[in-house]
């Protein structure tokens, strides 16, 4: 299993963060857009839009801490349960959001993947948008930004277990190292840091597998008001931590 070990160097200098223990990877499920806008009198549909802004924000947090992976829970497999009207909004919002937004996370050097089934759900159009916005950024380097859509982590494990019976792998050679090679994207690490916003205690089925043994962060903040200096606090939340693996501290 591909576990990520804090060891990045912090580009900017932040108040109560060590520069050289920044977690490699951030994951952070964007949560609370419906309950801002209710808040407020708004269509639900208000929150989703005005969560654009707390995405990039965070993207630029996530470049100022010198991460090198941040994955967002953009849209579960579950939320296909979500009224009509959002679940359509929701398609063509992302898409116009790739199609506004590729451009300046590519001249920031960052490097965007999609996670999720690409099943007949999914508009055609959206998956055009993605397959093209990853082709622009494939050479990128200083951050990954991972969106997870359409994505469960039941399903990622259900996906992975399919392809080794599909492959025919006899079952004694079936470990973690195996299943994790047939993950979404085997190449990201397992994130150090998992974050929620919005004052809800569960994962809901992200990166069920990866965060087996991530630090997990759970802040009051609706995702719309979510900005860098949360992302900040979170990781000084995660530095007070001790990570043991299982292990004991003096290991």
């Amino acid at each position: 299993m591909a576990r990520a070990s804090a060891g990045n160097v912090a580009r900017v200098d932040i108040p109560g963060i060590d520069p050289t223990r920044i977690p490699v990877h951030i994951a952070c499920v964007m949560d609370g857009n419906g309950r801002w806008a209710q808040r407020r009198g708004l269509k639900r549909t208000e929150g989703h839009a005005a969560g654009e802004e707390a995405l990039f924000d965070t993207v630029e947090g996530a470049l100022d801490l010198g991460v090198k992976w941040l994955t967002v829970y953009a849209f579960s497999t579950e939320n296909w349960r979500r009224p009509k009207d959002e679940v359509r909004y929701l398609m063509g919002f992302n898409e116009s959001l790739l199609v506004r937004r590729r451009d300046e996370l590519n001249d920031r050097d960052v490097r965007m993947r999609f996670i999720g089934r690409r099943d007949w759900r999914v508009p055609k159009r959206l998956l055009r948008r993605m397959d093209e916005s990853v082709e622009l950024t494939r050479d990128n380097g200083t951050l990954t930004l991972t969106i997870a859509f359409n994505y469960g982590g039941r399903a990622e494990i259900v996906d992975a277990v399919k392809q080794l019976v599909a492959e025919g792998v006899p079952v004694d050679k079936i470990d973690e190292k195996t299943i994790s090679k047939r993950m979404y994207d085997p190449e990201m690490p397992d994130p150090d840091l998992w974050v929620r916003t919005s004052g809800e205690y569960r994962t809901s089925n992200f990166l069920m597998w990866e965060a087996a043994y991530s630090e997990l962060v759970f802040t009051d903040t609706l995702w719309p008001d979510f900005r860098r200096e949360h992302l900040f606090d979170a990781v000084r939340e995660y530095q007070d931590r001790d990570r043991r693996f299982g292990g004991l501290a003096d290991d």
